[in-house]
């Protein structure tokens, strides 16, 4: 039988995700999943309009990335140096590197909440998971697990570019809720981080159900 498109369920977006200030959520983030976390730029009011604060006029997402070549090298993974980072910029954005305490795999939106409808039918737990407003949702795996994506997605026939399945590993990073993409909305957890998926799973558990998505999504947009 064939699959439906309608998801529900696991495709829910947990409400209230916006309470916590933005150097307390960094905090956070260190304390409880000991992830490391690095200031990015912020939003600037100018005669009324927020402008990212790297200062082009046309930055695709405003208040949402690096602040510079070099932020790699301000990533820490204490609460100490976190609060003082974010004291010193307390609207930055939240940037999480990849490749370290974990790599992600990012596919479109469509697909990701189709794949999370499809991991809860198969009994797969899935790990944190990110949505963006750039339509793009990123799911969080083992360190190393990037590495093996390509590979895995072609043993079962299909090229991660066709897909728009892009592996995130060292070098990398993502937006951490409730950073805010300029008017364009605030990055969410589509699976929030919980005790349950404290531990992550493996490029392996996940890299069916999602290939199957993104395929299945490819399909109904050709």
């Amino acid at each position: 039988m064939e699959e439906t498109l309608s998801v529900t369920g696991a495709g829910k977006i947990p409400s209230q995700q916006r309470g916590e200030p933005l150097p307390d959520t960094a905090v956070r983030y260190t304390e409880d999943r000991h992830w490391d976390v690095v200031p990015g730029v912020w939003l600037e009011s100018a005669e009324g309009v927020e402008r990212c604060s790297c200062g082009a006029r046309d930055c695709p997402a405003p208040g949402a990335h690096p602040a510079d070549e070099n932020w790699a090298t301000l990533a820490t993974g204490s609460a100490t140096v976190a609060r003082k980072l974010w004291t010193e910029r307390p609207t930055a954005a939240i940037l999480l590197p990849t490749g370290r305490t974990f790599d992600a795999i990012e596919v479109p939106e469509t697909a990701g909440f189709l794949a999370l409808a499809r991991m809860e039918r198969m009994g797969v737990t899935p790990g944190p998971v990110t949505r963006a407003p750039d339509r793009r949702m990123r799911f969080l795996v083992l360190p190393g697990g990037a590495a093996k994506a390509g590979d895995l997605v072609r043993r079962l026939g299909w090229s991660p570019q066709a897909l728009g399945l892009t592996p995130l590993a060292e070098g990398a990073w993502i937006v951490a809720p409730p950073t805010r993409f300029g008017g364009q909305g605030a990055a969410q957890w589509a699976c929030r981080p919980t005790p349950a998926n404290r531990w992550l799973p493996d490029t392996e558990e996940l890299i069916s159900p999602l290939a199957y998505a993104c395929g299945r999504e490819t399909e109904v947009s050709s």
